[in-house]
């Protein structure tokens, strides 16, 4: 039967309203669905072709997809340029986010080599920029610290005279594990969300307009069930992103698991945590939310551990859609000697590359 050409005009009208509708939703003009079940049983699989280009959107949300990144070299003297070619080398892919660490007041960034690796001609990247103020405790930075705000008044000159471009601005991550929660310590949890609170609005009062900050947990179960660990939170006015640090483990005990366990990490001793992708979904429903470092720590009593983590990456993401944006972890040794190089096995390299290939993690820089 022939299709009435008004029915279908109209037809047509609201599919694409409500395509116009979601897209502006996603990227953090209007409150997702708290019950991500319900997003994610409309998600695509991960391995299954995207129906439109993914790009990045307002605050570097991508308008679909997740954005795809390293912290190349880390604790190395190998990092940067050297270090980013050599992943991208052995990975076999573009790396979409590139993730630097700075610390004290001395040092302005992006650095020269930084706003080089952004600007690669055919090869766009996404600055992530962690920065330690260390200058002083967070209860007077807040307050005002003349030295500290003299290097921010620098750092918002620097940035907005030679860079432009958005970038991810994380301010002291993994902060819970200096959190002293004594009057007068200068280090308690409200003075963490005073302290970042003034760098991110002393920085926009200077006129910084590209910065997308990025508040950065542990994700580390003894700290996030502590009962001040939500007011270490800032705001929504001054937070973009949420984001957290979670590593697998390959010997059996803390943190080993699949990936669903990587995200929603529990412990017998703290039943009542649902875990950190649950807690972000129920208190902060209209944050994106980013892996800021992830990796599996290598072990020889497990070889095999690290490629089964990485095939079960590609099977489980569709089922926690608040992620737009995992940054691997790249190092040969952390602290504890613990490597978490994808090349650890070809195996694992092997799994690694396939990964990255999966059309979620296509995301191109808008």
């Amino acid at each position: 039967m022939r299709q009435n050409p008004h029915v279908a005009f109209v037809a047509t009208a609201f599919t694409m309203a409500v395509a116009v509708v979601l897209s502006w939703a996603w990227t953090g003009g209007v409150r997702p669905p708290a019950d991500d079940r319900v997003l994610a049983a409309h998600a695509q699989p991960a391995a299954a072709a995207p129906a439109r280009a993914c790009r990045t959107g307002y605050k570097l949300v991508p308008t679909c997809g997740i954005l795809w990144g390293v912290a190349p070299g880390a604790r190395t003297e190998d990092h940067g340029f050297d270090a980013l070619t050599d992943f991208e080398r052995k990975t076999g892919r573009h790396q979409a986010v590139y993730h630097a660490y700075h610390h004290g007041i001395r040092q302005l960034f992006p650095t020269p080599q930084e706003i080089a690796i952004a600007r690669q001609p055919g090869k766009k990247r996404v600055l992530l920029l962690n920065w330690k103020p260390e200058s002083t405790t967070w209860a007077r930075i807040a307050r005002g610290d003349r030295r500290t705000d003299a290097f921010l008044d620098r750092l918002a000159a620097h940035i907005h005279r030679d860079f432009r471009e958005p970038f991810f601005f994380a301010i002291h991550h993994e902060a819970e594990d200096q959190v002293r929660e004594r009057r007068g310590s200068g280090y308690t949890a409200r003075d963490y969300a005073a302290m970042y609170r003034h760098v991110v609005t002393r920085l926009r009062a200077r006129g910084v307009t590209n910065v997308v900050t990025v508040l950065v947990h542990m994700a580390y179960v003894p700290h996030t069930s502590k009962s001040w660990f939500s007011d270490m939170y800032p705001g929504d006015d001054v937070v973009d992103w949420i984001g957290f640090d979670t590593y697998s483990y390959s010997d059996p005990g803390y943190g080993h698991g699949d990936f669903a366990e990587l995200l929603n990490r529990r412990s017998a001793m703290k039943p009542q945590w649902p875990g950190f992708y649950n807690w972000v979904r129920a208190h902060h429903p209209r944050k994106p939310l980013m892996v800021a470092e992830w990796g599996v720590w290598f072990s020889r009593r497990n070889p095999g551990h690290m490629a089964a983590f990485y095939r079960e990456v590609g099977q489980q993401i569709g089922r926690f859609p608040a992620i737009k944006a995992m940054v691997h972890f790249e190092t040969p040794a952390n602290r504890k000697g613990q490597d978490s190089s994808v090349d650890s096995t070809p195996a694992a390299l092997r799994e690694y590359r396939r990964l990255g290939r999966l059309p979620v993690f296509q995301v191109s820089l808008g």
